[in-house]
């Protein structure tokens, strides 16, 4: 706290070799505890978790972030809200909070107030406010739960109004806020439910203060088991950010969008030479360096636990095509507050150049690769999307002269990856220009409109990947070793390109089995990590991603029956 980048208060996820901590922890154990459930307020980001025991009496726990508007703007402090009432019968309870400082080294000093403890740690000071006594909060002990009790864990700031009333009064407000979000949503007819929870996930990934969306809430929970591939996700990436905004446009979410171009912008002006990093920090930090945190064993005890990304210094020629297909929209979109006008069509012509000036030169790839470089077919494809979005907004602005000379540049582009990404041998479009490897990355081809989905080397290439890269309904990124070996687990969003390339060559049964199958495979709460073993369908990589949400909103958009037909 405060920012998705910050040091964790609550760290014992990443220290978790023999079960999860109490360290670095908020915990509520119910004596006796036999079962627990848990689920999502309908159309809100408010979870809702029972502990039972074998007699069914318990507790309900509600947890929450406030969120909601207050005297014309945005209410929405960095505060953890947790309600604990009792639900039937006669039951004790203990209730844990261990925040820690300094990624778990340090043990803050507590102060106590009448109804307050204060967490005095190096980065400041966190108070819980709470009607549970906090004698027993803080000693850990056993209590009977009589009464519902709130914590309020947060800024170091007094309550304006009593306890109960507050919390109270903030999840009202939070329901209210997320249920109006959510019925702005222009729904696919099916899958609602899973549209809307990854809607929302996708919303919670946003750091409004700057518009920055981070591709995963966390750090180094590894792609899978014991496989060092283990990454911090609490940055922009450019291209991740445009997958988000692309989905809730989807849905006619557009505010996202604002948020994120205010910040992108920004990126885009105050590039170094026109070099755009594939990656920021959500304050429009550039250095991002990766370093270790030596004394966490790891997510069960599988480090190593990284802080920063060495990405940051790569050069991934794809940044281009993702900053201008993520500002696009807004040349065409009547609903925005402010639409994009001349002096940001200039700023996106720089990128443009880069672009053009980097289509066929080497980089680490869409899928960051640290030793090796190459002239990436995905890079080059969306250089080309670039060009061929700014011809289409040269038309937009009544500048034909710029219509033709983005078009004219495109075409180029766009000869050089038909005839130097194909290959005869494979029958497929691959990984590399000249190369022979088969990368799923190349079914981005239809969706950003490179190809019709018709053309026979499209249809080619879809069936080529499904027998090299896929396990059942799971796909794996590509088939060649990287700087770990061979991957071990499917990349959830190859699974849901799979699924859209199907649905456009006209498989669309076949698309609608292996996208229930994939959604068969959320956790219980409708979310998803970032990889899956194929073999288990266990969950591994950071959480949630926002790559996989998105896939689950393209993937219902896509295929979902019209309204029209059922009303």
């Amino acid at each position: 706290m405060p920012r998705f980048d910050g040091d964790p208060v609550f760290h014992a996820l990443l220290d978790s070799a023999n079960g999860l901590p109490k360290e670095g922890s908020l915990l509520v154990e119910l004596e006796g505890l036999e079962r627990v459930e848990q689920h999502y307020e309908h159309g809100t980001a408010i979870l809702k978790t029972r502990l039972l025991d074998a007699a069914g009496n318990g507790v309900e726990i509600t947890d929450l972030a406030p969120r909601f508007f207050n005297r014309d703007r945005i209410f929405r402090p960095a505060q953890l809200v947790r309600r604990i009432r009792p639900l039937a019968g006669h039951c004790r309870i203990r209730i844990h909070v261990n925040p820690r400082g300094e990624w778990g080294s340090v043990v803050p000093t507590i102060t106590r107030g009448s109804n307050h403890l204060r967490y005095v740690l190096p980065s400041g000071t966190l108070r819980l406010t709470t009607n549970a006594p906090p004698t027993y909060v803080a000693d850990g002990t056993w209590f009977s739960l009589h009464e519902p009790v709130s914590l309020l864990f947060g800024p170091d700031e007094t309550l304006s109004g009593g306890i109960e009333e507050t919390a109270r009064e903030f999840e009202e407000q939070t329901s209210l806020y997320w249920r109006q979000w959510t019925r702005r949503l222009a729904l696919p007819l099916e899958w609602q439910e899973a549209v809307i929870r990854a809607a929302i996930t996708l919303k919670l990934c946003q750091f409004e203060e700057t518009g920055a969306i981070v591709a995963a809430m966390t750090t180094s929970i590894p792609e899978a088991a014991n496989s060092g591939r283990n990454w911090d996700y609490r940055f922009c990436w450019l291209r991740d950010a445009f997958f988000v905004v692309r989905a809730l446009n989807s849905l006619s979410e557009v505010g996202t969008m604002e948020d994120y171009l205010r910040w992108l912008y920004d990126v885009v002006r105050g590039a170094d030479n026109g070099h755009v990093q594939p990656l920021y920090g959500i304050g429009l930090e550039r250095q991002l360096s990766e370093s270790f945190v030596p004394h966490l064993a790891g997510y069960r005890g599988m480090g190593p636990v990284r802080v920063g990304n060495q990405a940051h210094e790569h050069f991934q020629h794809d940044v281009y095509g993702n900053i201008v297909l993520g500002a696009a929209q807004a040349f065409h979109d009547h609903r925005l507050f402010r639409r994009a006008d001349a002096g940001d069509f200039a700023a996106l012509e720089e990128v443009g150049e880069q672009a053009w000036l980097l289509h066929d030169k080497p980089d680490a790839g869409m899928w960051e690769l640290r030793t090796r470089a190459r002239v990436h077919t995905s890079s080059s494809l969306m250089c080309w999307a670039a060009c061929d979005r700014l011809a289409k907004i040269g038309t937009v602005l009544g500048r034909p002269d710029r219509e033709a000379f983005w078009r004219e540049r495109a075409d180029v582009i766009k000869a050089k990856i038909v005839e130097q990404a194909w290959s005869e041998k494979r029958q497929s479009f691959v990984e590399s220009f000249g190369g022979s490897d088969l990368d799923a990355s190349v079914l981005l081809m239809a969706e950003v409109g490179f190809l019709p989905a018709h053309d026979s080397r499209f249809v080619r290439t879809v069936e080529a990947l499904e027998q090299s890269l896929c396990d059942g309904p799971f796909m794996r990124r590509y088939e060649a070793e990287d700087d770990f070996g061979r991957p071990e687990t499917a990349f959830n969003v190859c699974s849901f390109w799979r699924v859209d390339a199907l649905a456009r060559i006209g498989q669309h049964a076949r698309a609608r089995e292996l996208f229930e199958a994939l959604l068969a495979r959320r956790n219980h709460v409708g979310l998803l990590s970032e990889d899956m073993s194929a073999t288990t369908g266990e969950l591994w990589g950071n959480f949630p991603q926002t790559y996989s949400m998105v896939g689950i909103v393209n993937g219902a958009v896509r295929l979902s029956a019209r309204w029209d037909d059922a009303v």
